[in-house]
């Protein structure tokens, strides 16, 4: 174990977070810390760390165990070094080391002594051994697959916005190699390419990695436990996102149907204590009936209690066809060209999603479309068009200093103040709540003051740079309904691919200075890009093969081993074959397991006896589990069967 909580209960105030919860995070484990906005994901981390102590219960972790934290209060820190520099501080020892070399090669320039000199190879092998050759090209490894460019690599870290110098902090913590790496929604810093180029990494990462996200795709990808925060209590799955879903959608109804099971035994029970109740000769029986009900344990009944945000988008007015257009349209920063010469329209109807990498100019077009950037060239406005802007700017303009009800009597909308305060309670501000200071918010409670904003002016266009960032897995899924259900256009910039592919009907990518458009759907154009990638591939290798090459001159001793190969080929499709029938046979017999445990669940006579019901409760788990996994070794067989023949 590396670290872990042993039966810990942490307290805020009055306020429990945690109660009498244990977890254990193994060597190798790769988790997803999941939970609402609020119900302390974070402090569970700082519990980890040891920045807080709990209230009750011990945190342990192993002495020899390094962690790596990645959370908001980094940046608070401040250089001039160069984020190269900043990045390599992760190797302290070898940078250490490298010192020693450099004045031990000093002096013997100056003294020659042979003493010296040992020391010198010596360092120089402990160097080596240590990797210290390599860790340049390391360091610039990571930070070009966060997405900067060569050029980037020298400038001062202080010249970065908050999100890069994230990146510049998360690349010095993957350098470091940490036996436990703390991730805080790491994504909310990344464009598409760098989170792909995260997954790739963390998939082969040495060390255990618990990570706090938003991101339904990141999470599927990247987890195989999922730990949620539901209640004050901690509850396991094993499996990604998608598994623990239904797994808990499964948990939730066999506890559902053992209540209502058992309300049935108790008011059969009640009737017959009822009808027996007056009779002499009954009265034992009646008498026996209601001990074995008193002693009962009673099942809960189980509700979801989840924050709900009342997400309804109102459109006050139709607009025209087209709703806006760029013409002929060239922006540029400096030497940094985002477009140049291009158009784009935006119709009525239209849901796009903007996406691409981190510096091409995504939250420039928005601004453009939105007339508050200048450019060269036309942006033309429709008919009736009535837009609002969401933007991650515009949670920094939030007044600290006004409450959360008079940030949004300054929005403009007109509305009252009693009209303000049933939007507010929409997005979970309720009573007392409204009369916060801005100051005193979480970065998800901003956003939804921001988006509480963006919904009070009715708009029939809206244009939204990174919504979910700061929201929690249950309210993204919750605004992309409600973006479904608006009867507006938008057009949005987000990292997240469940978002988007949730949200959008046409594509945007900025491609060579150019705004490219893909009518359909993420996945659709997902799909598209695979195509187009194998097409090229495929492409490349036709015109390798119809190029005369010495490979020609080995076809001979190719075919002679051909009839060979096939035999081999042939055994191992028998030998999957046989597998397979093995499998599905296995299969069957945990299907039927599955079957017969739920007819005992079925049953209201186990209810009476808690011991019982626990271990059928606990037998049904277990054949879950096991069917799990023989359906993947199942449609593993059924794959390699497929490629065999």
């Amino acid at each position: 174990m590396l670290a872990g909580f042993n039966n810990v209960t942490f307290e805020f105030g009055s306020r429990i977070i945690v109660e009498d919860a244990t977890w254990h995070i193994q060597p190798g484990e790769r988790i997803g810390l999941i939970g609402y906005n609020g119900t302390g994901k974070s402090t569970l981390l700082k519990l980890i760390v040891g920045e807080y102590q709990p209230s009750a219960g011990t945190v342990e972790r192993s002495r020899n165990t390094s962690v790596g934290y990645l959370h908001q209060d980094l940046l608070s820190f401040d250089t001039n070094d160069s984020i190269l520099d900043v990045a390599l501080s992760a190797f302290e020892k070898i940078k250490q080391l490298e010192k020693e070399i450099e004045d031990l090669g000093n002096e013997l320039e100056k003294t020659s002594d042979e003493k010296t000199l040992l020391i010198y190879s010596d360092k120089l092998h402990e160097l080596e051994v240590l990797g210290g050759y390599d860790i340049h090209h390391k360091t610039e490894e990571v930070l070009q697959g966060l997405g900067f460019v060569n050029e980037d690599l020298k400038r001062p870290y202080k010249e970065f916005s908050g999100g890069w110098r994230m990146r510049v902090l998360l690349a010095k913590m993957i350098l470091q190699q940490p036996d436990l790496l703390l991730l805080d929604e790491p994504t909310n810093h990344l464009d598409l390419p760098s989170i792909e180029w995260l997954e790739k990494y963390l998939t082969h990462y040495k060390g255990s990695v618990v990570i706090v996200s938003h991101d339904k795709y990141f999470l599927n990808r990247m987890v195989t436990k999922i730990v949620e925060l539901y209640q004050q209590q901690l509850h396991i799955y094993s499996g990604n996102y998608d598994y623990y879903e239904t797994e808990k959608e499964q948990r939730i109804e066999i506890q559902q149907r053992a209540y209502e099971n058992q309300q049935d035994y108790i008011r059969q029970n009640e009737r017959l204590i009822e009808r027996f109740r007056a009779k002499a000769s009954k009265a034992a029986m009646a008498q026996s009936l209601m001990k074995k009900l008193d002693k009962l344990d009673k099942i809960e009944n189980v509700e979801i209690e989840r924050p709900n945000l009342k997400i309804n988008f109102r459109v006050d007015k139709q607009p025209g066809k087209i709703l806006a257009s760029l013409k002929h349209a060239t922006k540029q920063f400096g030497n940094n060209l985002i477009i140049e010469n291009t158009g784009a329209e935006i119709d009525r109807g239209d849901k796009i999603a903007l996406i691409g990498a981190n510096g091409k100019g995504k939250s420039t077009i928005l601004r453009m479309i939105a007339g508050t950037e200048v450019f060269e060239g036309e942006r033309n406005w429709g008919h009736n068009v009535d837009e609002s802007f969401y933007a991650q700017h515009q949670l920094e303009a939030l007044d600290l200093n006004n409450t959360i009800l008079e940030e949004m009597m300054l929005c403009g909308s007109g509305k009252t103040e009693l009209e303000l305060r049933t939007l507010l309670g929409c997005f979970l501000f309720s009573g007392d709540d409204v009369e916060k200071k801005i100051r005193v918010l979480s970065g998800g409670e901003k956003a939804r003051v921001a988006l509480a904003k963006v919904i009070a002016g009715k708009a029939n266009f809206l244009l939204l740079d990174e919504p979910t960032n700061h929201l929690d897995i249950h309210s993204v899924e919750l605004l992309s309904e409600a973006l479904n259900k608006y009867e507006g256009s938008y057009i949005l910039v987000s990292h997240d691919r469940y978002f988007v592919s949730k949200t959008a009907n046409k594509i945007w990518e900025i491609v060579d200075h150019e705004i490219k458009e893909f009518k359909g759907s993420y996945e659709e154009y997902v799909q598209w890009k695979e195509r187009m990638k194998q097409s090229a591939v495929n492409n490349k290798q036709s015109a390798v093969n119809t190029q005369p090459s010495t490979v020609h001159s080995e076809r001979p001793t190719v075919n002679n081993k051909q009839s060979t190969v096939n035999r081999e080929q042939q055994k191992e499709l028998q030998k999957l074959q046989k597998q397979f029938s093995k499998a599905e046979a296995h299969l069957n017999e945990l299907n039927q397991q599955k079957t017969n445990i739920e007819s005992d669940l079925a049953n209201p006579e186990y209810y009476a006896d808690r011991t019982k019901f626990v271990e059928l409760e606990e037998r049904y788990k277990t054949v879950q589990q096991k069917i799990a996994a023989a359906n993947k070794e199942y449609e593993l067989l059924f794959e390699r069967i497929m490629q065999a023949e």
